[in-house]
């Protein structure tokens, strides 16, 4: 199966003469769907304001199988906020015929842009083959927070084989990139180096041009998960444990110390 989902937000003046940020395009092919949805209050992580474009992305059938290949494209237009977050986890799975599956996420954020992105875990269950591949591309002021958890198998079950990679640019140039292969097909994938035994492995990525030259300093903030500055406005969080639920609360952990309004936010936000 090949499917392809694309979303397009602008920021744009109401009737009432304020500012507010909405959905210019949406497209989507089953098993991707797109669907805007509408909180209940102001929205984590966008400076308390309501009237950000919010999306969630919803799966309509199972899988990635082997041999599908899906593509998400996502653009967040100059001075416009997006929180885009999905309603399940991502379970990873073999096909009849084996085959390899592919999912390729391909994201701009424009100048004085947010993007809030909070995907659930993706769950490599035993036997699947999957690459994914995230491409995202920021202006000098655009805003990131960006979520990734991954779950090496199902309930006492060993992880199929899986290679992501994550490469974010600011203005042209590399800010962050990544390259995380487990499974089978890599023996030593269980090592210190890469999951040291645990199941369940995160990352949030930070970029606040606010910070300038001066992001969060480094710091320990538990056994397994650590906060680390990058060469530029951004800071990395990284955790390693048993559960996604842990893991999760030691990522929530991390984002609470890097101050307004990312650590007052971070305690309102659920923890799973």
């Amino acid at each position: 199966m090949s499917a392809r989902a694309s979303l397009t937000t602008e920021h744009t003046i109401d009737r009432a003469g304020r500012g507010v940020s909405r959905v210019y395009g949406l497209r989507s092919q089953a098993p991707l769907v797109l669907r805007p949805t509408h909180p209940k209050s102001a929205e984590p992580f966008t400076r308390h304001a309501t009237n950000v474009a919010r999306v969630s992305l919803t799966s309509g059938a199972a899988g990635p199988l082997g041999g599908d290949h899906f593509e998400l494209e996502v653009r967040v237009g100059r001075g416009s906020t997006l929180v885009l977050n999905e309603v399940s986890a991502t379970l990873l799975l073999p096909g009849a015929r084996g085959g390899l599956s592919q999912m390729r996420i391909t994201i701009t954020v424009e100048d004085d842009a947010t993007l809030v992105w909070l995907p659930e875990p993706v769950i490599a269950a035993e036997h699947c083959n999957h690459v994914q591949d995230i491409d995202v591309a920021l202006g000098t002021s655009s805003r990131l927070l960006m979520r990734d958890e991954l779950q090496l198998g199902r309930h006492r079950e060993p992880p199929g084989n899986l290679t992501q990679r994550i490469r974010v640019r600011r203005v042209g140039r590399p800010l962050f990139q990544q390259q995380l292969t487990v499974g089978p097909a890599t023996p030593k994938w269980r090592s210190s180096a890469v999951g040291g035994g645990h199941k369940s492995l995160g990352t949030v990525l930070v970029v606040d041009p606010d910070w300038g030259g001066d992001p969060p300093s480094a710091r320990i903030l538990a056994h397994g998960a650590a906060m680390f500055p990058l060469a530029g406005p951004a800071v990395l969080i990284s955790a390693l444990a048993d559960d996604t639920l842990t893991t999760r609360r030691l990522l929530d952990r991390g984002v609470a110390h890097l101050g307004d309004p990312w650590a007052s936010e971070a305690a309102a936000a659920p923890s799973a």
